[in-house]
């Protein structure tokens, strides 16, 4: 057992865990925070994404040690207070979402992008999204909620 230490949505944690294992797991099990989930289990699909300092990193097999003192963000981190942050409501105005399978993921990768380019074009919001698996192939409603918030700060 190691005692791992980081910032998460916004407030210091430190806690004892096994060093090797992976993130997503310490996210679902000790802090309750179910918007990254289990997918493929070999970080391809996307939906095991968080922030890590504004980067999206998928969390399915990073051992939780490798994020010792960085700043964590999940999903249920975006919105302040009651309000929702500006990408999940142009995913909801856009009816981007079906299933859910690649929510977390698009929402993850969306935020990303706008933190670092807050007005990306349509091909670069194409790569950012392009690693998450969509199941039910709303892309282009994803791709649409995304340069509705271009050009805002995120």
């Amino acid at each position: 057992m190691k005692t791992i230490s980081f910032q998460l949505n916004g407030k210091n944690q430190e806690i004892q865990v096994d060093p090797e294992e992976p993130l997503l797991y310490i996210l679902r099990d000790e802090f309750e925070l179910s918007g990254a989930k289990f997918g493929c289990g070999l970080q391809q699909c996307s939906a095991c994404m968080v922030l890590v300092d504004d980067q999206a990193v998928p969390t399915c097999l990073s051992p939780c040690e490798t994020f010792q003192g960085k700043n964590i963000e999940t999903i249920e981190g975006l919105k302040q207070g009651n309000k929702l942050h500006p990408v999940q409501e142009a995913f909801v105005e856009e009816q981007a979402a079906q299933c859910g399978y690649c929510l977390n993921g698009m929402l993850i990768s969306a935020v990303s992008l706008l933190r670092s380019n807050n007005n990306p074009s349509e091909e670069e919001i194409k790569e950012a999204l392009n690693s998450i698996i969509c199941r039910c192939g709303t892309h282009s409603r994803f791709i649409k909620a995304v340069k509705k918030v271009s050009s805002s700060n995120i």
